[in-house]
């Protein structure tokens, strides 16, 4: 009998038809120990290589005209947040006016990618932004722990996708994950993308509490497999959050699933990104570990609070010469 190993490195090397790559990722996805076995047969992470290889991309650095392009990059996959208690609908009105226009001053500015917020909140986000290109986006199934039924959780997307979301940021539960019920992972949210229907799902890791590099590659692609259109470092809410050892390891994850299958799955690095070096540095790390055709919106994403404003000081600081003040910019 194969193991998983050998069942992925057939699948990845490319000679596999698209039926039979198809039959052989539901034979992994067939039963808990099927799945398993898989998992188990992915490749190890070397953790001082993937330190050492996403420190020295780290310190890469890029021209002026390159530095342009990157900083209008970054607004452009900016999914602007607010998960706060306090949230009110007055915030998110405003957060949804300077998503769509993030430097009143400055037209040429791109609008971001999406404005995220908890379900509740997401039929004032599509009302505020009407035939806007930004995406609403909702964090769901009992964000940010994942501590609720199935059927909570459910009800929970029903919700935020009725009020009009276009995206749903779902939480796996960690505890099942760790307990090593990969299956039940896989089921639930097999059962969220099915709920989601054209809406795209992001499926929230939340790398600080896997512990391992390895948890972080069998995590990822759990929720491939599962279906998810991206896969997300973390809700923001645990440290440590988005690190770049651990995005290096998710887009190594999303490109050999591509080579096995043909189907690309987005990124989104979330919590702790603050500023355009930060911002940066993902893309250089996207680029040079999964290629070019992630250095768009629709396969990487930022999800932050604070960065927009940084971005925007920087881009006007490489138009002008001089650098802007934070008060010139609106704080939501």
């Amino acid at each position: 009998m194969s193991t998983a190993g050998d069942q992925l490195r057939v699948v990845a090397s490319g000679e596999m038809a698209p039926a039979q790559v198809g039959a052989a990722l539901a034979e992994v996805t067939s039963s808990e120990t099927a799945l398993r076995r898989f998992l188990a047969g992915l490749p190890g992470v070397d953790q001082v290589g993937a330190d050492q290889r996403a420190a020295a991309l780290a310190t890469r650095s890029i021209k002026a005209a390159a530095k342009a392009w990157a900083i209008d990059t970054a607004i452009s996959m900016v999914d602007l947040t607010t998960l706060e208690g306090a949230d009110t609908p007055g915030k998110v009105h405003a957060l949804c006016m300077k998503a769509g226009r993030p430097d009143p001053e400055d037209p040429s500015v791109p609008p971001v990618a999406a404005v995220c917020v908890y379900p509740d909140l997401v039929g004032v986000a599509r009302s505020a932004l009407g035939s806007s290109p930004v995406k609403v986006a909702s964090v769901a199934t009992a964000f940010p722990s994942g501590r609720a039924s199935r059927a909570v959780k459910l009800a929970d997307v029903r919700d935020a996708l009725e009020a009009g979301a276009d995206e749903v940021d779902m939480v796996i539960d960690r505890g099942a994950f760790l307990a090593g019920h990969y299956g039940r992972v896989l089921e639930e949210v097999q059962a969220v993308k099915a709920a989601c229907g054209p809406a795209h799902l992001k499926v929230i890791l939340e790398t600080g509490e896997l512990a391992t590099y390895d948890n972080v590659r069998r995590a990822s692609w759990t929720a491939m497999l599962a279906g998810a259109d991206f896969i997300k470092t973390s809700t923001g809410k645990v440290a440590p959050a988005s690190t770049l050892p651990v995005g290096l390891v998710m887009l190594e994850a999303v490109r050999d699933f591509a080579a096995a299958t043909g189907r690309l799955v987005g990124v989104k690095f979330a919590g702790g990104i603050r500023s355009t070096k930060d911002a940066i540095r993902y893309l250089v790390l996207a680029n040079e570990v999964a290629g070019e055709a992630w250095l768009e919106p629709e396969l990487l994403r930022l999800g932050a609070s604070s960065l927009l404003n940084d971005l925007l000081m920087q881009r006007r600081k490489q138009r002008t010469g001089a650098y802007a003040g934070s008060q010139d910019f609106s704080v939501e």
